[in-house]
């Protein structure tokens, strides 16, 4: 059966999830932050199938979050880098992990927390506006049609509807 792509729809989230939306990508990026950079060290702390890993790793590489840099030459071996785009990825496990922390963990609490080497402390990952600095949270906001939203679409009643345009 083949998967909906959601790569062209006009929705920032569904292309996000297109690309990053399966549980083994994510987790590939999330041992990328962890410090794992190999093949072998990917495979043995998720355990995952080799053929999964070596799918996920490729379009990692190819949509520009990692890069495949060589390590040795005999036998050739590479090692998986986190590139600028791949880096801008932790706010999203960031703040997964604050909504799993706050609803899936047990008593025992958060299993990973985040340590800001910067100030020193312990934290969490908070949404706030980028503006005003305030918590963002959906009673306090609406989306509304960006620039790159398609003409074609923005006349259909439902769009009109769902975004409050007028």
């Amino acid at each position: 059966m083949k998967r909906t792509s959601f790569a062209n729809w006009p929705c920032s989230i569904a292309r996000s999830l297109d690309l990053l939306g399966d549980a083994w990508t994510s987790l590939v990026l999330r041992e990328a932050f962890y410090g794992v950079r190999r093949f072998d060290d990917f495979q043995q702390s998720l355990g995952i199938a080799r053929n999964t890993l070596t799918d996920r790793l490729r379009r990692l590489v190819e949509e520009g979050l990692l890069e495949r840099r060589p390590y040795q030459d005999e036998p050739r071996r590479h090692e998986y880098l986190l590139t600028e785009k791949g880096r801008d990825f932790f706010g999203v496990l960031a703040a997964l992990s604050r909504w799993g922390d706050r609803w899936l963990a047990g008593e025992e609490g958060a299993p990973i927390t985040f340590h800001h080497e910067t100030c020193g402390h312990d934290t969490h990952a908070e949404v706030v506006c980028a503006r005003c600095g305030e918590p963002l949270r959906a009673d306090d906001t609406r989306m509304r049609l960006g620039p790159g939203f398609p003409e074609r679409l923005k006349s259909r009643p439902d769009v009109r509807d769902r975004f409050l345009t007028g």
